[in-house]
Formats: C-alpha cells, sequence, structure tokens
C-alpha cells in the first residue's frame, strides 16, 4: 500500500514508523527542513520531501495520485483541510485522513472537504475522561466508514487467558486486525509469532459487530 503522511510531528512520525515495519511504501511531506532531515535518518526506507504538503506542486512532487491513503496530521487545520481537498479532488486519493488540532474547527471535517476520516484527538480524550475507562474495558476511538469500521483499543487484563498467547494462537474472525501492540517504552506491530503480556494495549479495527469477538478473545 502506498501511504502518503503530511506532516512529519510526533504523530506523523510514530505512525510512519508503524507504516514502514508493516511493509507499506511511504513518503513523507514535512515543511521544516530540519525535521524532514531527521525523518530521512530515521525511516531511512522512506521518501521524504521537504515542503509545503498544501502545494499542489509539492504534492504532484509526492506522487500523491498514486498514494491509497493520505495522511494530514500537519500542525494546522487549514493546511491539513487543503490536503484532504487536494487529494480527494485533484489526485483521486481512495481515502483521505486528517487530524483535527482545533476541535472548534471539526464541523469543517466532512466528506464535502475530501474527509474519509477525522479524528478528533481532543474528543478522543474527553471521552476516556467522561466514560471513566477501566482496566480490560474496551475503548472505542473512532468510526469509519459511516460505522462499519471502527478502531478499537483494549487492554490485556493479567487474568486474561491471552496472556502468553502467540497472536496466531488467538483465531481472530475475519473482520478484525490487530493494528499495534503499546508496551511501555515500545510499539510493536503484531505478527503471529508475537506474544502477548499482561497490561498490553492492543489497537485493532474491527468490521461493526465484531468488538463483542475481539473482547472474549483478549
Amino acid at each position: 500500500m502506498n501511504v502518503l503522511i503530511v506532516g512529519g510531528g510526533r504523530t506523523g512520525a510514530l505512525l510512519g514508523e508503524l507504516m514502514v515495519k508493516s511493509g507499506h511504501s511511504l513518503t513523507f511531506i514535512e515543511k521544516c527542513r530540519e525535521v524532514a532531515t531527521r525523518l530521512s535518518a530515521d525511516l531511512q526506507t522512506a521518501r521524504v520531501i521537504a515542503g509545503d504538503g498544501s502545494s499542489p506542486g509539492i504534492l504532484r512532487e509526492a506522487e500523491t495520485y498514486s498514494s491509497d491513503v493520505v495522511v494530514a496530521v500537519a500542525g494546522e487545520d487549514e493546511t491539513n483541510l487543503v490536503v484532504c481537498l487536494l487529494a480527494r479532488n485533484e489526485f483521486h486519493v481512495p481515502l483521505v485522513v486528517a487530524r483535527i488540532n482545533n476541535p472548534q474547527n471539526g464541523w469543517l471535517f466532512t466528506k464535502d472537504m475530501g474527509v474519509d476520516v477525522a479524528v478528533d484527538q481532543a474528543e478522543i480524550i474527553s471521552r476516556l475522561v467522561q466514560e471513566e475507562i477501566t482496566l480490560g474495558e474496551m475503548v472505542t476511538l473512532l468510526k469509519m466508514r459511516r460505522g462499519r469500521l471502527t478502531l478499537t483499543e483494549q487492554r490485556i487484563a493479567p487474568s486474561s487467558w491471552a496472556v502468553g498467547k502467540k497472536v496466531s494462537e488467538l483465531q481472530l474472525p475475519d473482520g478484525i486486525v490487530l493494528v499495534a501492540i503499546f508496551r511501555p517504552g515500545e510499539v510493536l506491530v503484531p505478527r503471529g509469532n508475537t506474544v502477548l503480556e499482561a497490561e498490553d494495549e492492543v489497537l485493532a479495527l474491527a468490521n461493526a459487530g465484531l468488538e463483542t469477538s475481539l473482547i472474549e478473545k483478549l
């Protein structure tokens, strides 16, 4: 899969690392040359372009027309919106994802603006606080494709039968894909032989209605 990320800050860099580890073809656009240089050193298989991601010329240089996914995670909502509009209307990218920096701008991040998935980090944190998430409880981070797909996070309790099991031993149903495993100080890309540990935070994509199956497995 060809992935284009606009914005090389902490969010973009982490996402880029996950994409590279997963074997995807990755291109970065970052307007700060120092940050772009650091990304090139850290992610040597990625193509990094120093420039303004909201510029049609820079997007053409990045071969956006061949991207399967464009992720706009720049620090300015204006930049992210322009990237989304161009990615959808000019370059016809199949999937466009954007980060919302200021929740007051959330109403702008719609299909009409080229956004398939809008991630409001402040809203996610607020939801976690309000729902008083407890250990072992599943958290729905966001819904995609009009609710047909969910991004969820599940913490593995010490008493879970999954502790010490390989990912392949979970026998997850079709429609559930593990995206990442968060452990103190590291992020793992799940493989079949990855062994799960207590307190792991598992990030997964699941078709609507399969969340219960994931809870039962973990």
